[in-house]
């Protein structure tokens, strides 16, 4: 079989020094390793917080954004959905990561225009994302026009007639795409969808689509909502948590406080996941004095290093030792009561189970036959189980069908649509949840576009559009020629660095709304403009007066949110202003939107969201409330709507794994110093990582069996089969990192791995990349830096054929993409121009 050595140049357009830019550079500095930590948060959860808010806001304007954060009609933390409290809020309701988002978006630090005259994109592409994110609040419109190598000013008049110009210029709307992070707010994500629709497009990927599009197809399929089921009061009520995929102790750290009281009070936490993560060993809570010196709580009790992907095959075997437990004890195990009255399918399910070997099942999920059995005494002895998840089950080929397995083990004992059970899917951004309850989706239903036409008058495009891997691939095939995104850091965010930085390049504008500088910055199209927008923490006063805006968090409240800082700049505009701006810039005489009026007070923009969105009426009033309001959630309410009427058990077929010899699976995660793409510093204090970013962690039995030790450097080759061929993928120079992982599993840090993530590598039914199971080989780094600096690329090539260990020349059409170009100076930097036509 011929592999192929993956070329952004076969599609006829070379970007060898762009495409070096896209990716962060390989660092040089020694990286220091320690012993993992044995407890999460703490003293040093504390110093670490007071540490960042002195350096970034300072102490003054620190004091006066995290007195309000997660407050009471304060400002809710642009970092994760974790919920708050609906009654009882501490006065420091915030965790050290919550600290340093706040410290990040209140720097005192200002990026001004003078900053981007004195650097080219050349320059900027070769900083490290920590030192992008570092250089302060963005001040002022920016735009890089055709063949030009720095930004420089625009007035917002001129900013908005150039993207205007361009949308009106595109031969049909589906020519454009409207991407949207998960910190925009419910009223400029609901304006948002709104112009697009009149522009006439659906093409609204967002951030969803790269994490939790698995939770909400799978949950939709079987329980009819798309979101969780449980409340946060829920979990002082389960008896039984499985924590899955996830590492709260970095992503969700606020959620160990609930964690923290059901295990003190006896619950049983199981911990699923190929890594033992501390925060789920154990726990001081940074505001209980009286225990900060102690050993803090043990969290979790049992802990599952299910193999990477083996997630499926792990919950089929739970699944099938209650159900032949409950053959020898009929009606004693599973909830029989509940599967007659509210299930549907549960015949078909048994069925398949009986069918499927314990070998098999062991084999795949890497967990011996006696522990699956431990942990299935755990559910069958639990009267309320919480069932809880996040991207590492997400990202996986089979997402969506463990998704379901999970559910189908819930519903085997009616943990579903009661008090202190039911699923949690646990969403990594603040109000991505919201964007989609909002309309931000490719694939809204018609009942919503119906909606939408009665209230405004006009008829919303009924075609599907793109989500962000389609759109990915219609930027490159240059079908997609604008492309317009609200908020995120979409190229360091998405898979297969080079192919996206690629595409990007082929569209003839590039617009990002942002708040801070980022690489996504760094890769345009032809021309490209940054308009820079207030923060959460930012007041927004508007014709109307101060505003706030609204979120929903991962259990469905909806919340309002509002800034009590002076704003970096007089030259910034709120999100929903920046849509009104430019839906009239846009639309003109097409639009009958009053989108002036709408601005002047956001109640005006609510108001419609109350006359669209299911769960908003009378939002305005709800919304002022003290923790304001719950969306309906049928499943919940143990109501179901599926095409049965009733919950559903869902049957799947396993789909295994093969590694060659040398090979491995690999997963991409984030370091604690780190908020999705926000790199907050260069630590990993947890997993006992400091002072770098560019490791692997690989288990000490495969690091002696390949005669590597720890410390050394190595290639990562990642494979891939597409359509017969195999694709090459390479990213050079990782620090290798001795750590207990299951054997054959890898673990690295994204974005820098991003690169070896196939953009064709998605999950079954969710098309979300597959950033935690990618197969992978290594080499040790051969190569070296000449007196210039410059990696000799030739040996990496070499080393790269070297690995190829089923392969032939690749063919004289195939060219090699060497992602591994990232190494810097390894190539020309400087942009090239590009032409305007």
């Amino acid at each position: 079989m011929a592999a192929v050595e993956k070329s952004e140049t076969e599609s006829g357009s070379s970007r060898s020094e762009n495409s070096s830019s896209a990716l962060p550079p390989v660092e040089t500095d020694a990286i220091k390793v320690t012993s993992p930590a044995h407890i999460a948060a703490g003293v040093t959860s504390v110093l670490k917080a007071v540490k960042f808010t002195l350096k970034e806001p300072g102490l003054v304007r620190g004091v006066a954004a995290l007195s309000h954060l997660n407050q009471f009609d304060g400002i809710d933390c642009p970092g994760c959905a974790w919920p708050d409290p609906d009654h009882d809020r501490s006065l420091n309701e915030y965790c050290e990561n919550g600290a340093k988002a706040i410290s990040e978006e209140a720097t005192s630090k200002r990026c001004t225009p003078e900053f981007f005259r004195s650097r080219s994109l050349a320059e900027l592409s070769q900083q490290s994302d920590y030192w992008l994110g570092h250089q302060g609040r963005l001040t002022h419109p920016m735009v890089l026009r055709c063949g030009r190598d720095h930004y420089e000013p625009i007035s917002w008049d001129d900013a908005f007639a150039m993207i205007a110009g361009e949308l009106n210029a595109l031969s049909s709307p589906d020519e454009a795409v409207f991407y949207t992070s998960g910190r925009t707010s419910n009223e400029a994500a609901f304006l948002y969808q709104l112009f697009v629709r009149q522009f006439g497009t659906n093409n609204l990927p967002d951030c969803s689509n790269m994490c939790h599009e698995s939770s909400g197809v799978a949950l939709k399929e079987v329980i009819g909502v798309g979101k969780g089921t449980v409340k946060l009061e829920d979990f002082d009520l389960a008896d039984t948590i499985l924590i899955i995929g996830q590492n709260p102790g970095t992503n969700h750290p606020r959620m160990l406080t609930s964690l923290q009281r059901a295990a003190r009070r006896g619950a049983t936490i199981v911990s699923v996941n190929p890594l033992a993560e501390v925060g789920l060993v154990r726990f001081k809570h940074p505001q209980d004095f009286l225990h900060l010196l102690g050993q803090g709580t043990k969290i979790a009790k049992h802990f599952v290093q299910v193999r990477l992907s083996g997630d499926l095959a792990f919950f089929k075997g739970l699944c099938k030792e209650i159900l032949e437990e409950e053959a020898k004890r009929p009606g004693q195990v599973v909830n029989r009561a509940f599967i007659e009255q509210k299930t549907g399918g549960f015949e078909e399910f048994r069925a398949a189970l009986d069918r499927l070997s314990w070998d098999e099942i062991v084999e795949q999920s890497g967990v011996s036959r006696a522990q699956i059995r431990e942990i299935a005494e755990v559910v069958m002895r639990s009267k309320s189980m919480i069932a809880c998840w996040a991207m590492g089950l997400t990202q996986q080929r089979q997402a969506v069908a463990t998704i379901q397995e999970i559910v189908n083990l819930l519903l085997l004992g009616g943990h579903m649509g009661r008090p202190g059970a039911g699923a949690c899917p646990v969403r990594g951004h603040s109000n991505v949840q919201g964007d989609r309850t909002m309309g931000i989706w490719e694939r809204m239903p018609a009942s919503f576009l119906d909606k939408l036409r009665d209230v405004f008058g006009f008829e919303p495009p009924r075609k599907h559009g793109w989500d962000v891997v389609e759109t990915i691939k219609a930027m490159h095939r240059r079908e997609a020629k604008v492309f317009f995104a609200m908020g995120g850091n979409f190229l360091s965010a998405t898979p297969d660095t080079d192919f996206t930085a690629e595409a990007l390049s082929r569209c003839n504008l590039t617009v990002h709304v942002s708040t801070k500088l980022n690489r996504a910055h760094v890769i345009t199209g032809k021309q490209a403009l940054i308009l820079p927008c207030l923060g959460r923490t930012d007041r927004d006063e508007q014709a109307g007066g101060p505003q706030f805006v609204s979120v929903e968090n991962s259990m469905c409240v909806v919340h309002s949110s509002r800034g009590n800082l002076e704003p970096p700049s007089e030259q910034l505009l709120s999100e929903p202003v920046i849509v009104a701006r430019l839906a009239l810039a846009t639309l003109g005489s097409r639009t009958s939107v009053n989108w002036v009026h709408l601005v002047e007070d956001y109640d005006r923009i609510r108001d419609l969201i109350a006359r669209i969105i299911p769960g908003c009426e009378e939002m305005n009033q709800r919304v002022r409330q003290k923790a304001g309001f719950y969306l309906p959630n049928a499943a919940r309410d143990d109501d179901y709507n599926t095409e049965t009427g009733k919950a559903n058990f869902a049957v799947s077929v396993m789909e295994p794994i093969h590694l060659e010899p040398g090979q491995f699976l690999m997963t991409t995660l984030r370091s604690h110093d780190q908020y999705n793409t926000t790199i907050y510093g260069l630590d990993d204090r947890y997993r006992g990582i400091f002072h770098g970013r560019r490791v692997v962690f690989m288990n000490s039995d495969d690091i002696k069996d390949h005669g590597w030790k720890a410390g050394d450097r190595l290639d990562i080759t990642s494979h891939f089969q597409n359509n017969g061929k195999e694709e090459l993928r390479m990213a050079p120079r990782f620090f290798l990192v001795s750590y207990e992982i299951p054997r054959r599993c890898v673990a690295t840090y994204f974005p820098e791995a991003n690169v070896l993530v196939p953009i064709d590598s998605v999950a079954l039914g969710s098309n979300t990349p597959t950033s935690k199971a990618v197969i992978v080989s290594m080499a040790s780094t051969r190569f070296h830096e000449d007196g210039a600096g410059q990696p000799q690329i030739t040996r990496l090539r070499e080393r790269l054929r070297e690995n190829q260990k089923k392969s032939t020349a690749p063919s004289e059409n195939s060219e090699h993409s060497l992602q591994s170009s990232s190494i810097r100076n390894c190539s020309e930097t400087h942009r090239p121009a590009k032409s305007c036509s």
